[in-house]
């Protein structure tokens, strides 16, 4: 592992910053014992059925799952506080899958449904709050920057994608909240049992959202992604995104554009230099409809293995399709327009979403998608969500693939 002296002297400087500053003193219990006992603890259940049926598997996978989430936030004491999350997931009845990474080796005829059975640590870490100007946040945690294209927690999988490091948000900049953020190390979905569970890093992520107007903000960012256990996710990523809205015909046109260079680091495989784009637009009306249409493009080179645009930290369901076929982007790349549908009906939230993907790179078509979820909140403690997702494959690269979830929650 690679000497950590630059990064330790970048969190002394931070912690330096963030005590020089005033802690909020009012409404704080007396000590630390009270601060402690003063805290709230939070269960969260969340019970899902998954099906996927995939060509080029013999079998269809059904998978069932409960995670049983379990967390506690202490009280503030001179600026300081506390968080610890445990989750532990578990199979029901059913478990036609396989939980992928090597977790479930007797289960290959079986697609991969990535909810490995297992406990978690999920989250640990301390807090310093100097009052409006910052925040210093060290141990183990979730980070979801801006709209987890590039980093994110992987929410919707049963085990999420946690960091060890710290952060450092200064928010009394002039219309800015600037976010610093070291990763050590990364705890992937796959879990402890897994031997990619952990992916130990020397990662920098800077990110800072400045305010242009009250409608119009720019979220410029720099990425230094160093892998000591996967040396193909070492890349350096700077771009800029530009969020905004405009008042039309009984709601708003919100608007999205974005742009990224990515190249090599440290010791990846490959040299290479590769272009992100991001065109987003949706017009959302006051009565609950809305209708976008965007484009997204991560670039490629059909020629050259290993040198497409690549993001190792994303939420990477949230982007190119619920069936994720693309959590590795291909050597040639992939354009991914796609038009949405949302709509609310009697309490339902309703989406429906057509993806056409084709190569960056060259003259590949790969397929196509659609996507449709409604999700009901049942009360203030319970939700249920339907989704489904079909693709098919225009390219021999791909295969056909459908999946189907139904999903509970229950918050306590």
């Amino acid at each position: 592992m690679r000497p950590r002296r630059n990064s330790l002297l970048l969190g002394m400087l931070a912690c330096n910053a963030v005590l020089a500053a005033d802690p909020v003193a009012q409404d704080q219990p007396a000590g630390f014992a009270d601060a402690v006992t003063a805290g709230k603890a939070h269960l969260n259940l969340r019970y899902r059925f998954e099906h996927v049926d995939q060509d080029n598997f013999s079998e269809n996978a059904e998978a069932s799952t409960l995670r049983f989430r379990l967390n506690y936030a202490t009280g503030s004491w001179q600026g300081w506080s506390g968080f610890g999350e445990f989750d532990y997931v578990g199979e029901l009845l059913m478990d036609d899958f396989n939980s992928g990474a090597g977790t479930s080796p007797d289960r290959t005829e079986y697609p991969v449904v990535a909810d490995p059975e297992g406990a978690d640590l999920n989250q640990l870490y301390l807090d310093y709050e100097a009052g409006d100007a910052a925040r210093l946040r060290f141990g183990r945690q979730r980070i979801n920057l801006d709209n987890q294209r590039f980093v994110g927690g992987v929410g919707w999988r049963q085990n999420e994608q946690t960091f060890d490091g710290f952060n450092l948000d200064l928010r009394n900049l002039q219309k800015t909240l600037l976010s610093y953020t070291y990763v050590a190390q990364v705890n992937r979905i796959s879990g402890e049992r897994s031997a990619t569970g952990n992916d130990d890093q020397n990662t920098h992520l800077l990110n800072a959202t400045i305010a242009l107007s009250h409608s119009w903000s720019l979220t410029p960012y720099a990425y230094y992604i160093d892998s000591d256990n996967t040396p193909a996710f070492s890349t350096v990523t700077a771009g800029g995104r530009v969020t905004g809205k405009i008042p039309a015909g009984g709601g708003n046109i919100e608007l999205a554009a974005e742009y990224a260079t990515q190249s090599d680091t440290a010791d990846a495989p490959v040299n290479f230099r590769a272009d992100y784009f991001l065109g987003d637009a949706a017009w959302v009306l006051k009565s609950g409809l809305s209708l976008g249409i965007a484009f997204e493009s991560l670039g490629g080179d059909e020629n050259v293995a290993g040198a497409a645009f690549r993001t190792p930290l994303a939420t990477l369901h949230l982007f190119q399709g619920w069936v994720d076929q693309f959590l590795v982007t291909p050597d040639a790349g992939i354009d991914d327009f796609h038009v949405s549908v949302k709509y609310t009906l009697a309490g339902w939230n309703l989406q429906a979403v057509y993806h056409d993907f084709s190569a960056q790179s060259g003259n590949a078509d790969w397929g196509t998608e659609f996507d449709f979820s409604a999700v009901r909140s049942l009360g203030d403690r319970y939700s249920v969500m339907l989704k489904g997702a079909c693709f098919d494959a225009d390219s021999s690269a791909f295969v056909d693939a459908s999946k189907f979830w139904l999903m509970f929650t229950a918050d306590f």
